[in-house]
């Protein structure tokens, strides 16, 4: 471990919750730890004992989990699993996510517990951590996911996919151009670049890179980002903001920021003594932020805030007049893919047939008119010679139906099959079969005869030719 920079120690002093020889004791001596946020769908409370045996099978070593106290889908594990060789993990059965940055689904819920139908959108999405975590909040309708950063997109489509909600998009624009969609999300997040203080425990490089002029120029860019996008919450809405920083300059001093010249209220959060988790205050606004230090409670270094916008300037998009591209007439045969599927609206595009929830279509027209939409409904396939040739997209979704060929695989098939090897389990029908591993679907092969082609994503296969 390098050693922490002095101008940092010395300019946390002071900030509620800071110990400095707590804090060098946690850098030096307490390893990070490994957690996990369970899919509610994929890994019911029942399962999830199973799921922890499978991502430790082959170890000789004990693996001890502990709770997340703010995250009852989570669990932190030691020592760290090897999740390339779980299939589960590749089905979207859980996702490996940073401890602290989970308090955002708790936070989250103590504000907006007694809402519905929510329109959110994740500013800055890659990985797709936080995204999949909204996805999963019952408040929330839709979720659009966006990430300016070209190279980012997919790995974000990747995690999007695996975890298979079909209320989620993916675009990929610059703060501006979502500000000018006009007063369309009641819930933003914003969880913002940042000088990266709180993950030196895991990352080295953040403490080489590290400097005071680095946290200056972040938290410039955090201004400029909120400012662009803010214009696209509607009046009344709810902005979470959040950074991986120690920095004061980088958290009380944007809440301070945000009130004074943002038209943002503070929403405090009530957080149990035991957690582990301190509050503090901006200092011109007392604006409630909470923080969080390693060694104390699990996870990593993270800030996060609630706030409220208190005024819009009423500017909303209208969907488009034209006719809708969405339609109630579904491709031939959908009822036996999807799951549900009255409650769809479909559409022919270049890259096969799509679905959509069918609240969301206006929504949808509406990010579609100003946004650069990579993902926008559920993909489900294309139709060749009367029948549908199925979209991995499809696979991995929660709204799979149930009326095709299944084959369930051992962990020895399940692992070539997700290295692409051209396997022919026992029991596949000839045409289209969908492969899982432990009730969990991964993908398709279509077997034809005595052979067969495997469908999954080439750019996502294991590259390891180890078993554990």
């Amino acid at each position: 471990m390098q050693q922490i920079p002095t101008a940092l120690l010395d300019s946390l002093e002071g900030l509620p919750g800071f110990d400095r020889a707590q804090f060098l004791h946690a850098h030096q001596e307490i390893p990070s730890q490994a957690s996990v946020r369970f899919h509610p769908v994929k890994s019911p409370v029942h399962r999830r004992e199973a799921r922890c045996t499978s991502m430790f099978r082959g170890r000789t070593e004990t693996f001890v989990a502990s709770d997340i106290p703010w995250c009852a889908d989570a669990i932190g594990l030691t020592p760290r699993p090897s999740f390339t060789f779980d299939p589960a993990f590749h089905a979207g059965a859980y996702y490996v996510q940073e401890a602290a940055s989970m308090f955002l689904g708790y936070a989250l819920t103590m504000v907006c517990s007694e809402m519905a139908g929510l329109r959110a959108i994740d500013v800055c999405a890659a990985p797709g951590g936080k995204s999949t975590q909204l996805a999963t909040l019952p408040f929330i309708e839709s979720l659009c996911s966006n990430e300016i950063i070209r190279t980012r997109i997919p790995v974000l489509y990747e995690n999007t996919v695996k975890w298979g909600m079909p209320h989620v998009f993916i675009s990929q624009d610059d703060p501006a151009r979502i500000g000018r969609l006009g007063e369309t999300f009641d819930l933003m997040l914003v969880d913002a670049p940042c000088s990266g203080s709180g993950l030196f425990r895991r990352d080295p490089d953040a403490i080489r890179e590290w400097s005071p002029r680095h946290v200056d120029l972040c938290s410039q860019r955090q201004r400029r980002i909120l400012a662009d996008a803010l214009p696209a919450l509607a009046e009344g809405g709810i902005l979470a903001y959040a950074t991986c920083s120690y920095a004061r300059e980088e958290n009380e001093d944007i809440l301070d920021w945000l009130v004074r010249e943002m038209e943002m209220e503070s929403i405090p959060i009530e957080t149990p003594d035991a957690w582990g988790i301190h509050a503090t205050v901006s200092p011109r606004t007392g604006a409630v932020g909470y923080r969080f230090y390693p060694g104390e409670r699990p996870g990593e270094g993270f800030f996060l805030a609630c706030l409220r916008k208190r005024s819009g300037s009423g500017r909303t998009t209208q969907e488009p007049s034209r006719k809708p591209a969405w339609s109630p007439q579904p491709m031939p045969g959908v009822g036996a893919w999807l799951s549900n599927s009255e409650r769809f609206l479909y559409r022919e595009h270049s890259e096969g047939w799509m679905a959509i929830p069918a609240t969301l279509a206006g929504h949808q027209e509406i990010l579609a008119s100003g946004l650069s939409l990579r993902k926008s409904g559920l993909l489900l396939g294309k139709i060749m010679k009367g029948s549908l040739n199925p979209e991995h997209e499809l696979a991995m979704s929660t709204a799979l139906g149930s009326e095709m060929s299944v084959v369930e695989l051992s962990l020895e098939e399940a692992l070539q099959f997700l290295r692409r090897d051209n396997i022919l389990p026992a029991g596949a029908a000839n045409g289209w079969n969908l492969m899982r591993y432990d009730g969990l679907p991964l993908g398709w092969i279509k077997a034809m005869g005595h052979r067969a082609n495997n469908y999954y994503p080439m750019d996502w296969r294991i590259r390891s030719a180890g078993v554990f």
